[in-house]
């Protein structure tokens, strides 16, 4: 069984842009500021992924969506919309961090990044559930803090073969891609709360 939410990237059969890659640290700047002004509160990063958290008003909704599962069994589209929106947005400009598209990131555009979950019927929701997923998605915190460690590392073997060869390495996309995809899957079930599907731990769809 698949889990409902999808996460792909558009591998870049072609030459990057080795310039804008090697100074991509410097490059990101200013789409990160805007990407903090509109999160203001945690920001995780990996090599294919970046999550802002907090639970009111600024980054992903958590506490408001919860709140209204718990006591009115709603999940108003547009904090939906909001949530799936921003997470495209952090996946945009952690995908262009991790030098797998040297197209700048856009605030509304799709590009290479497929992310989608579908909008939750609340009443199918446990509302009980969301008091304790932060705390039963714990063991993959734990697999993820490792596989970032990889992610880390695997990000610098992929700055020098774009450098060198202009090419980003198969097997390292598809290794940041399913951390992005895992990270993604937490995020849905854990934080924005979209699905009761306990996240597989797996990196591939």
């Amino acid at each position: 069984m698949t889990h409902p939410l999808e996460f792909d990237v558009d591998y870049p059969d072609r030459d990057l842009n080795r310039l804008t890659s090697a100074l991509r640290i410097f490059t990101v700047i200013p789409i990160a500021i805007v990407l903090g002004s509109i999160g203001g509160s945690t920001t995780i990063t990996t090599g294919a992924h970046t999550t802002t958290i907090a639970a009111g008003g600024s980054g992903l909704l958590v506490l408001p969506p919860l709140l209204m599962i718990l006591f009115r069994q709603k999940y108003p589209r547009w904090w939906y919309d909001f949530n799936l929106e921003l997470l495209r947005f952090e996946n945009r400009v952690g995908v262009y961090f991790a030098l797998m598209d040297d197209r700048y990131p856009s605030t509304d555009e799709r590009q290479a990044v497929r992310l989608d979950v579908p909008y939750p019927d609340a009443t199918r929701l446990n509302r009980w559930l969301p008091l304790v997923k932060w705390l039963l998605a714990i063991p993959h915190y734990i697999v993820l803090f490792f596989l970032y460690i990889g992610a880390f590392f695997a990000l610098i073997g992929a700055w020098f073969a774009v450098l060198f060869t202009g090419r980003y390495p198969r097997g390292i996309f598809d290794y940041l891609v399913g951390v992005g995809r895992w990270t993604n899957r937490v995020t849905a079930y854990a934080f924005i709360m979209v699905t009761d599907e306990y996240p597989p731990f797996q990196l591939r769809p």
